[in-house]
Protein backbone atom coordinates (compact mmCIF):
# COMPACT_ATOMS: atom_id res chain seq x y z
CA UNK A 1 0.00 0.00 0.00
CA UNK A 2 1.42 3.29 -0.92
CA UNK A 3 0.17 6.21 1.46
CA UNK A 4 0.86 9.56 -0.07
CA UNK A 5 0.15 13.13 2.28
CA UNK A 6 -0.92 16.45 0.89
CA UNK A 7 -1.52 19.88 1.82
CA UNK A 8 -3.62 22.05 0.94
CA UNK A 9 -5.96 25.43 2.32
CA UNK A 10 -9.07 25.65 4.45
CA UNK A 11 -11.64 26.43 2.45
CA UNK A 12 -14.44 24.77 0.66
CA UNK A 13 -13.01 24.89 -2.63
CA UNK A 14 -9.49 24.04 -1.73
CA UNK A 15 -10.15 21.26 0.41
CA UNK A 16 -13.41 19.57 -0.59
CA UNK A 17 -12.41 19.09 -4.58
CA UNK A 18 -8.81 17.37 -2.96
CA UNK A 19 -10.85 14.57 -0.83
CA UNK A 20 -13.18 13.90 -3.60
CA UNK A 21 -10.46 13.75 -6.52
CA UNK A 22 -8.56 10.87 -3.29
CA UNK A 23 -11.53 9.33 -3.11
CA UNK A 24 -12.10 8.71 -6.67
CA UNK A 25 -8.35 8.11 -7.92
CA UNK A 26 -7.69 5.64 -5.14
CA UNK A 27 -10.42 4.16 -5.91
CA UNK A 28 -9.63 2.96 -9.21
CA UNK A 29 -6.09 2.75 -7.82
CA UNK A 30 -6.61 0.28 -4.69
CA UNK A 31 -3.06 0.26 -3.62
CA UNK A 32 -2.87 3.46 -2.94
CA UNK A 33 -4.23 6.13 -0.34
CA UNK A 34 -3.97 9.89 -0.22
CA UNK A 35 -4.54 11.54 2.81
CA UNK A 36 -5.23 15.51 2.22
CA UNK A 37 -4.46 17.69 5.87
CA UNK A 38 -5.58 21.71 5.40
CA UNK A 39 -4.02 25.37 6.71
CA UNK A 40 -5.64 28.35 6.90
CA UNK A 41 -5.46 30.65 4.46
CA UNK A 42 -3.16 33.21 5.60
CA UNK A 43 -0.89 30.53 6.61
CA UNK A 44 -0.99 29.26 3.25
CA UNK A 45 0.18 32.41 1.85
CA UNK A 46 2.88 33.02 4.48
CA UNK A 47 4.05 29.28 5.21
CA UNK A 48 7.54 28.43 2.86
CA UNK A 49 7.61 25.43 1.36
CA UNK A 50 10.58 24.64 2.90
CA UNK A 51 8.28 23.76 5.86
CA UNK A 52 5.92 21.13 3.80
CA UNK A 53 8.30 19.63 1.45
CA UNK A 54 10.12 17.46 4.08
CA UNK A 55 6.21 16.36 5.39
CA UNK A 56 4.31 16.11 2.66
CA UNK A 57 4.48 14.47 -1.05
CA UNK A 58 1.69 16.38 -2.65
CA UNK A 59 1.56 20.45 -1.90
CA UNK A 60 -1.00 22.73 -3.15
CA UNK A 61 1.41 26.21 -3.93
CA UNK A 62 0.92 29.95 -4.67
CA UNK A 63 2.93 30.53 -7.75
CA UNK A 64 5.11 33.28 -5.66
CA UNK A 65 6.41 30.49 -4.12
CA UNK A 66 8.18 28.37 -7.07
CA UNK A 67 11.70 30.74 -6.56
CA UNK A 68 12.24 29.58 -3.09
CA UNK A 69 11.51 26.36 -4.62
CA UNK A 70 13.84 25.99 -6.96
CA UNK A 71 16.46 27.91 -5.13
CA UNK A 72 16.12 25.33 -2.15
CA UNK A 73 15.45 22.04 -4.90
CA UNK A 74 12.10 21.65 -3.05
CA UNK A 75 9.54 20.48 -5.99
CA UNK A 76 9.86 18.14 -8.38
CA UNK A 77 10.24 19.61 -11.67
CA UNK A 78 7.23 18.06 -13.76
CA UNK A 79 9.04 18.50 -17.59
CA UNK A 80 11.89 16.11 -16.33
CA UNK A 81 9.03 13.44 -16.89
CA UNK A 82 9.30 12.24 -20.07
CA UNK A 83 6.50 10.29 -19.77
CA UNK A 84 3.81 12.76 -19.26
CA UNK A 85 5.82 14.81 -21.89
CA UNK A 86 2.46 15.22 -24.21
CA UNK A 87 0.19 15.96 -20.73
CA UNK A 88 2.45 19.07 -20.08
CA UNK A 89 1.69 20.12 -23.50
CA UNK A 90 -1.45 20.11 -23.69
CA UNK A 91 -2.43 21.37 -19.94
CA UNK A 92 0.09 24.88 -21.48
CA UNK A 93 -2.51 25.03 -24.16
CA UNK A 94 -5.15 24.77 -21.84
CA UNK A 95 -4.21 27.00 -19.30
CA UNK A 96 -6.59 29.91 -18.49
CA UNK A 97 -4.48 33.15 -19.16
CA UNK A 98 -1.00 33.01 -17.30
CA UNK A 99 -2.03 30.17 -14.74
CA UNK A 100 0.24 27.47 -16.37
CA UNK A 101 3.13 29.35 -17.11
CA UNK A 102 3.16 31.13 -13.54
CA UNK A 103 4.27 27.79 -12.25
CA UNK A 104 7.57 28.01 -14.87
CA UNK A 105 10.45 29.40 -13.24
CA UNK A 106 13.44 28.96 -14.92
CA UNK A 107 12.87 26.83 -17.40
CA UNK A 108 11.39 24.47 -15.26
CA UNK A 109 7.73 23.30 -14.55
CA UNK A 110 6.75 23.45 -10.70
CA UNK A 111 3.01 22.70 -10.53
CA UNK A 112 0.25 21.85 -12.85
CA UNK A 113 -2.49 24.86 -12.64
CA UNK A 114 -5.73 23.22 -10.77
CA UNK A 115 -7.29 26.58 -10.01
CA UNK A 116 -7.50 30.17 -11.60
CA UNK A 117 -8.24 33.39 -9.59
CA UNK A 118 -7.74 36.89 -9.95
CA UNK A 119 -9.35 40.28 -8.46
CA UNK A 120 -12.72 40.58 -10.29
CA UNK A 121 -15.88 42.76 -9.23
CA UNK A 122 -18.42 41.16 -7.45
CA UNK A 123 -22.46 42.43 -7.22
CA UNK A 124 -25.70 41.77 -6.35
CA UNK A 125 -27.43 41.64 -9.63
CA UNK A 126 -30.80 41.38 -7.43
CA UNK A 127 -30.07 45.13 -6.52
CA UNK A 128 -27.91 46.84 -8.76
CA UNK A 129 -28.72 48.12 -12.56
CA UNK A 130 -25.73 49.57 -13.89
CA UNK A 131 -22.33 47.75 -12.94
CA UNK A 132 -19.44 50.06 -12.38
CA UNK A 133 -16.77 50.60 -15.78
CA UNK A 134 -14.62 52.96 -14.20
CA UNK A 135 -12.99 53.84 -11.08
CA UNK A 136 -14.61 57.23 -11.11
CA UNK A 137 -18.05 54.89 -11.18
CA UNK A 138 -17.00 53.14 -8.12
CA UNK A 139 -16.24 56.12 -6.28
CA UNK A 140 -19.58 57.77 -7.44
CA UNK A 141 -21.44 54.38 -5.77
CA UNK A 142 -19.37 54.72 -2.76
CA UNK A 143 -19.94 57.53 -1.64
CA UNK A 144 -23.71 55.95 -1.44
CA UNK A 145 -22.32 53.76 0.75
CA UNK A 146 -22.91 50.80 -1.00
CA UNK A 147 -19.60 49.44 -1.87
CA UNK A 148 -16.98 47.11 0.11
CA UNK A 149 -13.56 46.00 -0.49
CA UNK A 150 -11.78 44.02 1.09
CA UNK A 151 -8.25 45.59 1.84
CA UNK A 152 -6.47 43.89 5.12
CA UNK A 153 -2.56 43.34 4.16
CA UNK A 154 -2.56 40.99 1.48
CA UNK A 155 -5.75 42.34 -0.22
CA UNK A 156 -4.26 45.82 -0.36
CA UNK A 157 -1.05 45.14 -1.97
CA UNK A 158 -3.21 43.00 -4.58
CA UNK A 159 -5.37 46.03 -5.13
CA UNK A 160 -2.08 48.13 -5.14
CA UNK A 161 -0.58 45.60 -7.94
CA UNK A 162 -3.88 45.05 -10.44
CA UNK A 163 -4.24 49.34 -10.41
CA UNK A 164 -0.63 49.88 -11.24
CA UNK A 165 -0.85 47.01 -14.14
CA UNK A 166 -4.10 48.35 -15.30
CA UNK A 167 -2.46 51.76 -15.67
CA UNK A 168 0.12 50.01 -17.54
CA UNK A 169 2.98 50.35 -15.02
CA UNK A 170 3.30 47.29 -13.12
CA UNK A 171 6.08 46.45 -10.84
CA UNK A 172 9.29 44.97 -11.47
CA UNK A 173 8.08 45.60 -15.31
CA UNK A 174 11.83 45.83 -15.51
CA UNK A 175 13.68 43.66 -13.10
CA UNK A 176 14.80 44.67 -9.77
CA UNK A 177 12.87 48.42 -10.99
CA UNK A 178 9.81 49.15 -8.76
CA UNK A 179 7.90 51.60 -10.12
CA UNK A 180 8.24 55.41 -10.65
CA UNK A 181 7.35 57.32 -7.37
CA UNK A 182 5.03 59.33 -8.87
CA UNK A 183 2.76 56.65 -10.03
CA UNK A 184 2.83 54.70 -6.82
CA UNK A 185 1.70 58.01 -5.05
CA UNK A 186 -1.23 58.21 -7.80
CA UNK A 187 -2.33 54.86 -7.07
CA UNK A 188 -2.24 54.82 -3.64
CA UNK A 189 -4.10 58.28 -3.56
CA UNK A 190 -6.90 56.34 -5.55
CA UNK A 191 -7.03 53.99 -3.19
CA UNK A 192 -7.27 56.60 0.19
CA UNK A 193 -10.15 57.89 -1.91
CA UNK A 194 -11.75 54.73 -2.04
CA UNK A 195 -11.32 53.77 1.47
CA UNK A 196 -12.35 56.96 2.75
CA UNK A 197 -15.57 55.76 1.28
CA UNK A 198 -16.11 51.89 2.73
CA UNK A 199 -16.96 50.41 6.13
CA UNK A 200 -13.79 51.12 8.43
CA UNK A 201 -14.31 47.39 8.44
CA UNK A 202 -12.89 46.62 5.36
CA UNK A 203 -9.39 47.24 6.37
CA UNK A 204 -9.28 43.98 8.17
CA UNK A 205 -11.70 42.02 5.73
CA UNK A 206 -10.55 39.26 3.01
CA UNK A 207 -12.43 38.49 -0.03
CA UNK A 208 -14.36 35.35 1.64
CA UNK A 209 -15.62 37.65 4.41
CA UNK A 210 -16.77 40.67 2.25
CA UNK A 211 -18.55 37.70 -0.39
CA UNK A 212 -20.20 36.14 3.24
CA UNK A 213 -21.53 39.64 4.10
CA UNK A 214 -22.56 40.19 0.91
CA UNK A 215 -24.37 37.18 0.28
CA UNK A 216 -26.62 37.63 3.50
CA UNK A 217 -27.26 41.31 3.62
CA UNK A 218 -28.69 43.77 1.15
CA UNK A 219 -27.00 47.13 2.27
CA UNK A 220 -23.46 45.77 0.11
CA UNK A 221 -23.83 45.85 -3.79
CA UNK A 222 -21.09 46.32 -5.22
CA UNK A 223 -17.21 45.07 -4.81
CA UNK A 224 -14.49 46.38 -7.58
CA UNK A 225 -11.76 44.07 -6.38
CA UNK A 226 -11.31 40.89 -4.77
CA UNK A 227 -10.41 37.11 -5.82
CA UNK A 228 -13.20 35.53 -7.21
CA UNK A 229 -14.63 32.62 -5.54
CA UNK A 230 -17.25 30.65 -7.78
CA UNK A 231 -19.26 29.03 -5.08
CA UNK A 232 -20.99 32.06 -4.32
CA UNK A 233 -22.79 32.12 -7.60
CA UNK A 234 -24.03 28.54 -7.08
CA UNK A 235 -27.05 28.26 -5.99
CA UNK A 236 -27.92 27.56 -2.03
CA UNK A 237 -24.21 28.28 -1.59
CA UNK A 238 -25.31 31.35 0.31
CA UNK A 239 -28.27 33.07 1.50
CA UNK A 240 -28.58 35.02 -1.71
CA UNK A 241 -26.88 34.75 -4.95
CA UNK A 242 -23.56 37.26 -5.86
CA UNK A 243 -22.68 37.45 -9.38
CA UNK A 244 -19.27 37.96 -11.15
CA UNK A 245 -18.16 40.33 -13.77
CA UNK A 246 -14.79 42.02 -15.49
CA UNK A 247 -12.72 44.42 -13.14
CA UNK A 248 -13.49 48.19 -13.88
CA UNK A 249 -11.02 50.24 -15.53
CA UNK A 250 -8.48 52.35 -13.55
CA UNK A 251 -7.16 54.63 -16.27
CA UNK A 252 -11.01 56.18 -17.19
CA UNK A 253 -11.40 54.17 -20.12
CA UNK A 254 -14.41 51.58 -20.39
CA UNK A 255 -13.46 47.91 -21.08
CA UNK A 256 -10.14 48.17 -19.68
CA UNK A 257 -9.60 45.21 -17.10
CA UNK A 258 -6.26 44.42 -18.12
CA UNK A 259 -3.06 43.70 -14.72
CA UNK A 260 -5.21 42.17 -12.50
CA UNK A 261 -3.12 40.25 -9.96
CA UNK A 262 -3.08 36.98 -11.10
CA UNK A 263 -3.82 34.10 -8.03
CA UNK A 264 -4.90 30.38 -8.03
CA UNK A 265 -3.66 27.82 -6.57
CA UNK A 266 -1.19 24.73 -8.10
CA UNK A 267 -0.32 21.22 -7.94
CA UNK A 268 3.36 20.40 -6.48
CA UNK A 269 5.59 17.09 -5.86
CA UNK A 270 7.62 16.99 -3.13
CA UNK A 271 11.49 15.84 -4.14
CA UNK A 272 11.36 13.76 -1.07
CA UNK A 273 8.57 11.98 -1.92
CA UNK A 274 9.13 7.78 -2.05
CA UNK A 275 6.05 7.54 -4.22
CA UNK A 276 6.77 9.39 -7.74
CA UNK A 277 5.17 7.44 -10.24
CA UNK A 278 2.19 7.42 -8.76
CA UNK A 279 2.24 10.85 -7.13
CA UNK A 280 2.90 11.88 -11.12
CA UNK A 281 -0.12 10.00 -12.17
CA UNK A 282 -2.65 11.70 -9.35
CA UNK A 283 -1.55 15.10 -10.17
CA UNK A 284 -1.88 14.99 -14.20
CA UNK A 285 -5.38 13.09 -13.65
CA UNK A 286 -6.59 15.93 -11.55
CA UNK A 287 -5.31 18.72 -13.86
CA UNK A 288 -6.61 17.28 -16.66
CA UNK A 289 -9.86 18.57 -18.83
CA UNK A 290 -11.70 15.77 -17.96
CA UNK A 291 -11.46 15.65 -14.54
CA UNK A 292 -11.68 19.79 -13.82
CA UNK A 293 -14.97 20.22 -15.78
CA UNK A 294 -16.11 17.04 -14.16
CA UNK A 295 -15.63 15.68 -10.91
CA UNK A 296 -13.09 19.05 -9.93
CA UNK A 297 -16.02 21.47 -10.19
CA UNK A 298 -19.02 19.05 -8.93
CA UNK A 299 -17.30 19.05 -5.61
CA UNK A 300 -16.74 22.64 -4.86
CA UNK A 301 -13.42 23.68 -6.93
CA UNK A 302 -13.14 26.08 -9.16
CA UNK A 303 -11.01 25.32 -11.77
CA UNK A 304 -7.43 26.07 -13.56
CA UNK A 305 -8.45 24.50 -16.96
CA UNK A 306 -9.76 27.17 -19.92
CA UNK A 307 -11.92 23.90 -20.72
CA UNK A 308 -13.98 23.87 -17.85
CA UNK A 309 -14.16 27.99 -17.45
CA UNK A 310 -16.10 27.34 -21.45
CA UNK A 311 -17.52 24.76 -20.64
CA UNK A 312 -21.71 25.62 -21.11
CA UNK A 313 -23.41 23.32 -18.51
CA UNK A 314 -20.75 24.46 -15.78
CA UNK A 315 -21.27 28.27 -16.44
CA UNK A 316 -25.40 27.83 -16.05
CA UNK A 317 -24.44 26.19 -13.05
CA UNK A 318 -22.92 29.08 -11.83
CA UNK A 319 -24.95 32.07 -13.53
CA UNK A 320 -21.53 32.92 -16.13
CA UNK A 321 -19.49 32.89 -13.02
CA UNK A 322 -16.52 31.85 -15.78
CA UNK A 323 -17.72 33.08 -18.72
CA UNK A 324 -18.48 36.69 -17.32
CA UNK A 325 -14.88 37.06 -15.58
CA UNK A 326 -12.40 34.99 -18.36
CA UNK A 327 -11.81 38.18 -20.16
CA UNK A 328 -9.75 39.70 -16.63
CA UNK A 329 -7.96 36.34 -15.83
CA UNK A 330 -6.95 36.07 -20.00
CA UNK A 331 -5.28 39.61 -19.40
CA UNK A 332 -4.68 39.07 -15.72
CA UNK A 333 -0.57 40.13 -14.61
CA UNK A 334 2.12 37.82 -13.24
CA UNK A 335 3.64 38.59 -10.10
CA UNK A 336 7.44 38.20 -9.91
CA UNK A 337 8.67 34.81 -8.35
CA UNK A 338 12.19 35.66 -7.60
CA UNK A 339 12.80 34.38 -3.45
CA UNK A 340 12.50 37.03 -2.02
CA UNK A 341 9.29 38.35 -3.42
CA UNK A 342 7.18 37.36 -1.21
CA UNK A 343 8.96 38.96 1.73
CA UNK A 344 7.95 42.53 -0.50
CA UNK A 345 3.89 41.23 -0.67
CA UNK A 346 4.16 41.12 3.11
CA UNK A 347 5.87 44.26 3.78
CA UNK A 348 4.20 46.38 1.67
CA UNK A 349 0.78 45.10 2.42
CA UNK A 350 1.20 46.07 5.57
CA UNK A 351 2.87 49.73 4.88
CA UNK A 352 -0.39 50.05 2.16
CA UNK A 353 -2.90 49.25 5.20
CA UNK A 354 -1.29 51.13 7.17
CA UNK A 355 -1.29 54.25 5.14
CA UNK A 356 -5.07 53.68 4.40
CA UNK A 357 -6.05 53.39 7.89
CA UNK A 358 -5.04 57.19 8.43
CA UNK A 359 -1.42 56.38 10.40
CA UNK A 360 1.60 56.90 8.00
CA UNK A 361 1.65 59.55 5.03
CA UNK A 362 1.82 58.63 1.35
CA UNK A 363 5.45 59.69 1.02
CA UNK A 364 6.70 57.73 4.06
CA UNK A 365 4.23 55.02 2.55
CA UNK A 366 6.14 54.91 -1.29
CA UNK A 367 9.64 55.84 0.31
CA UNK A 368 9.37 52.52 2.32
CA UNK A 369 7.52 50.01 0.09
CA UNK A 370 10.67 50.78 -2.47
CA UNK A 371 13.11 50.31 0.24
CA UNK A 372 11.67 46.96 1.15
CA UNK A 373 11.27 46.41 -2.39
CA UNK A 374 14.79 46.95 -3.26
CA UNK A 375 15.61 44.73 0.23
CA UNK A 376 13.46 41.89 -1.01
CA UNK A 377 16.07 40.81 -4.03
CA UNK A 378 19.33 39.54 -1.39
CA UNK A 379 16.94 39.21 1.61
CA UNK A 380 16.92 35.56 1.17
CA UNK A 381 20.35 35.42 0.18
CA UNK A 382 23.24 33.67 1.92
Amino acid sequence: MEILKGMTWDHARGFDPMIASAKKFCSENPDVKIIWEKRSLQAFADRPIELMAFDYDLMVIDHPHVGEASRKDLIYELNHAEVYKNELKILENESVGLSHKSYNFNDNQYALAIDAAAPVSSYRKDLINNIPKTFEDVIQLAEKSLVMWPIKPVDAISSFNTIAANLGNPINSKEGVFIELSIANSILEMMKKLADLVPRECLSMNPIETLDYMSTNDDILYCPLLYGYSNYSRLNFRESLIHFTDIPSFNGKENNCSGSQLGGTGLAISKSTKHLNMALKYCFWLASANCQRGLYYDSGGQPGNVLAWRDDKINENCNDFFKNTLKTLDKSWLRPRYDGYMYYQDKAGTLINNFLKGENSIDFTVNEMKKEFDKSFYVNKK
